[in-house]
């Protein structure tokens, strides 16, 4: 009786663990959206804040740019009610971009001020950015949300060994090959693959005099036609004329 009062018990206590694990949401992390951008291009990117606190405000946002592979060029897209700052710096190291020039200043980090994200709210604060490198896989971009409360998150933690998603992880930018060089531009300039030939939507130009020439035949035709009609009835009448006189 006891032992199986016990085991009751075990299976009455693992349902209710499952039962609140299944209740409680998932907590929402900082992103980069979209997540995926081609290498050597450019892209726009929204780095994606939601609120994870039901009492207190998200009031500032920093994002940390990749100093091993800066971007050289970022713009921000104004949010209203929020100010920006953009701050540019010496790199820890000089890099050499891929076109061969030395880059010794990039920007470091761009901050966002004076604004709320409410509970239960996110919001998007988008860049433009690039070229992007074209020897890497990926980019991360560590933030630091700070709260109303004076609680500081920092979204910094890179990828566990194992694949498993860390407690923080930083917002990261995958890069992929680009499309032109999975044979994008050669499928596009084959003729067969743009347009197959069709002899009736598009008829040959030797197709085309042949027929001016018959038009200009058919019209001769005619012409000569009319004429000898004419000539017969003109030699008709004056048959029928000299006749006449004849009899008279």
């Amino acid at each position: 009786m006891t032992s199986y009062v016990r085991r009751v018990s075990a299976v009455a206590a693992g349902a209710l663990a499952l039962t609140l694990g299944l209740s409680l949401p998932a907590l929402a992390h900082v992103t980069v959206n979209p997540g995926t951008a081609e290498q050597g291009g450019w892209t726009k990117i929204a780095f994606r804040v939601p609120n994870e606190r039901d009492n207190a405000s998200t009031t500032k946002v920093e994002v940390a740019f990749p100093t091993d592979h800066p971007l050289p060029f970022v713009s921000v897209r104004p949010v209203s009610g929020w100010k920006v700052k953009v701050t540019q710096g010496k790199l820890p190291q000089p890099v050499v971009s891929d076109d061969g020039d030395k880059i010794t200043e990039s920007v470091l980090k761009i901050t966002w001020t004076g604004g709320k994200i409410e509970p239960g709210q996110f919001q998007e604060f988008e860049a433009s950015v690039g070229p992007l490198p074209k020897d890497v896989d990926a980019l991360e971009f560590p933030t630091v949300q700070t709260y109303s409360n004076g609680e500081v998150v920092k979204w910094a933690d890179p990828p566990k060994a194992d694949g498993s998603e860390a407690e923080h992880p930083a917002p990261t930018l995958k890069l992929v090959a680009p499309k032109a060089d999975e044979g994008g531009h050669e499928a596009a300039a084959s003729p067969s693959a743009a347009a197959p030939a069709d002899p009736v939507v598009a008829p040959s130009v030797a197709a085309v005099e042949a027929d001016d020439d018959e038009g200009g035949s058919g019209t001769a035709a005619l012409v000569l036609g009319g004429l000898g009609l004419v000539a017969g009835l003109v030699g008709a009448g004056a048959g029928i004329t000299a006749l006449r006189r004849s009899r008279a």
